[in-house]
């Protein structure tokens, strides 16, 4: 609907001082022509909107100006009240910060909305901490944290591959939390470096400060660095005969880094198991969860994987085998 993309384009200016008419074209799924439609709606009803022309110009709000958030939908509210504080934000040490912005956000909301508060919460509820708690994950967190906000350099030994200690000495441009584990993003002699910070040994913060390239987007070089990874990552393919429980629950039984394909046009026997190839990480990965799948599924090729499948299952049986 217009109005709320009226109001939207309210709160974007308010929450980022400048936008281009293309920035705020992309955010809302519209063209610049709308765009500058919706800006001259926004001035007739009195909004203080004004443009700039030109190299370094765009679209502004007067700086006097603040709205509240009354113009907020249900729905918006709805999904509001259905965020909870990450697990990672917590270890950052801004959990309570967030909850105290929430908590705000909720009060400059309508009464009728923010009874809506305790329905929703009461029916979503978002968990994301760990099956199993993993202590303190990452100690030195705060000292990246804090040598990002400051522009500092951090010199870092952190533990490498096979046992080793590296030391290196960065520019510490971004913290990245995926799947609640965090990532330190920096450049090393200009080339970016991704260190996982619960493997940092040591880390200190140092006078020297550095010039941060305003130019970098930190989610767009963490996807292409996510994406050169998987590309790197070795592929074991695995020719499988799946009986039919097996093969309706590979979802549950694979894990999500693994990608598996029913081969609906090849061989199924009586039984009506099918074949199924799956792309593993590497041969050992591969045998791990082949035995972990038990009698429910068979390896047709490679060769070399379903004989050591079948010499660890003896060796499993000897061992618990009556003397």
């Amino acid at each position: 609907m217009r109005a709320d993309r009226l109001i939207s384009i309210v709160m974007l200016l308010q929450a980022r001082t400048k936008m281009t008419a293309e920035e705020l074209a992309t955010s809302l799924e519209v063209t610049p022509r709308t765009i500058y439609r919706d800006i001259t709606a926004l001035n007739v009803a009195g909004i203080p909107i004004y443009t700039e022309r030109g190299p370094g110009g765009g679209i502004r709000l007067l700086e006097s100006y603040q709205t509240s958030l009354t113009g907020m939908s249900e729905d918006e509210a709805r999904a509001l009240f259905m965020l909870s504080i990450p697990e990672a934000l917590v270890d950052l040490g801004v959990g309570e910060k967030l909850r105290a912005a929430l908590l705000k956000l909720a009060g400059a909301l309508p009464p009728g909305q923010r009874r809506m508060q305790a329905h929703t919460q009461q029916r979503i509820y978002l968990d994301s901490t760990p099956w199993s708690p993993q202590g303190q994950p990452a100690p030195h967190l705060g000292i990246a944290h804090q040598a990002i906000w400051q522009n500092k350099l951090v010199r870092l030994i952190y533990q490498g591959g096979f046992g080793t200690r590296i030391e290196v000495q960065i520019a510490p441009l971004g913290l990245v939390a995926k799947m609640n584990s965090w990532y330190l993003l920096g450049k090393d002699d200009g080339y970016l470096r991704v260190v996982r910070v619960s493997d940092i040994l040591e880390a200190e913060m140092l006078d020297q400060g550095f010039e941060r390239d305003e130019a970098f987007d930190l989610a767009a070089i963490w996807k292409e660095w996510c994406k050169a990874t998987r590309d790197r990552r070795p592929v074991y393919e695995v020719l499988v005969k799946a009986s039919p429980g097996l093969v309706s629950k590979l979802d549950i039984y694979l894990r999500e880094v693994e990608k598996y394909m029913v081969n609906e046009n090849g061989i199924s026997d009586d039984r009506g198991w099918k074949e199924v190839t799956i792309l593993y990480e590497n041969f050992f990965r591969a045998r791990e969860s082949i035995l972990s799948l038990g009698r429910a599924a068979e390896v047709i090729e490679p060769e070399a994987l379903k004989v050591s499948v079948v010499d660890f299952a003896r060796q499993i049986v000897d061992y618990y085998q009556p003397a």
